[in-house]
């Protein structure tokens, strides 16, 4: 049985690791996602007024190509539209997916530096200079950021929350909680950046599995999506006349309309059953 001191010291503990895991939430859930921090996620060095100039010229050069290829004014404004503002956010949706990728990627790999580099007696804040100067991006720039928070005078804690700003994923959230509650309550950081390195690995073990099993369906749904427009092809170069009929009738249109709303809803239905979260 264990003394009434250890009881109350491990209650006092319990109460601190509560009360830092509240104060961590409380500062990620009260950022704002601003045109700034999306091309922060996008890895890029734009500011707001070259992004706007960039988008100009996108737009610009949309609305040009499609004014020389269909010659209608109604279409080009479209394209001026999608060009000036739906393409510039694609570039940054893509760009920030393909970062967050190569950051979980090699995520496990910076913990196992920090583990080794603690265990061996190095304080935290040199461990995280090695990765800003020897690992692959985007985790080097990601912890080189971090360093120069703390040298400008911010908390390990506060400089990990800004990086989970820049990379909103969970494996951040789970690196920089387990970091601010060690810093905060005390314990064994190794034993549980080691706990967190091997949790990263099996998750990513995990969605690999998903994946592989998941090809299967995956091929099924494309070749399901794609067989009418295979068929509509093959029968418009045979008999252009019969096939026709779909898009010069009102009911053919129609027949377009409902089968294109049907073929949707069961691609994206198919979607969601193979996605996972892992």
């Amino acid at each position: 049985m264990a003394a009434p001191g250890t009881r109350a010291a491990i209650v006092s503990r319990r109460e601190q690791v509560a009360k830092s895991l509240k104060e961590v939430e409380a500062k990620r859930n009260g950022t704002k996602v601003t045109l700034e921090l999306k091309i922060a996620r996008a890895g890029l060095s734009w500011t707001r007024s070259q992004f706007y100039m960039i988008s100009a010229v996108l737009a610009l050069v949309v609305g040009a190509g499609a004014f020389v290829m269909t010659g209608g004014p109604l279409v080009a404004a479209g394209a001026v539209f999608a060009g000036g503002l739906g393409l510039p956010l694609w570039i940054l949706t893509f760009l920030r997916k393909r970062r967050i990728a190569a950051f979980i990627k090699e995520l496990p790999t910076a913990i196992d530096i920090i583990t080794r580099g603690v265990r061996a007696g190095i304080p935290v804040g040199d461990c995280f200079r090695i990765i800003s100067r020897e690992a692959e991006e985007p985790i080097r720039t990601e912890f080189r950021l971090v360093v120069e928070a703390q040298t400008l005078g911010l908390s390990l804690g506060e400089a990990l929350v800004k990086m989970y700003e820049r990379v909103p994923v969970s494996d951040v959230n789970f690196f920089g909680i387990v970091i601010s509650i060690q810093a905060k309550s005390g314990g064994n950081l190794s034993e549980a950046l080691s706990n967190l390195s091997r949790v990263l690995r099996e998750r990513k073990k995990m969605a690999g599995k998903i994946q592989a099993m998941s090809m299967e369906a995956k091929a099924s749904g494309g070749i399901i999506a794609a067989l009418p427009f295979v068929v509509a092809t093959l029968t418009y170069l045979t008999s252009p006349d019969y096939i026709s009929l779909l898009w010069r009738t009102d009911i053919g249109k129609l027949a377009l309309l409902g089968s294109a709303i049907w073929m949707s809803i069961g691609v994206f239905t198919m979607k969601k059953m193979i996605n996972f979260d892992v």
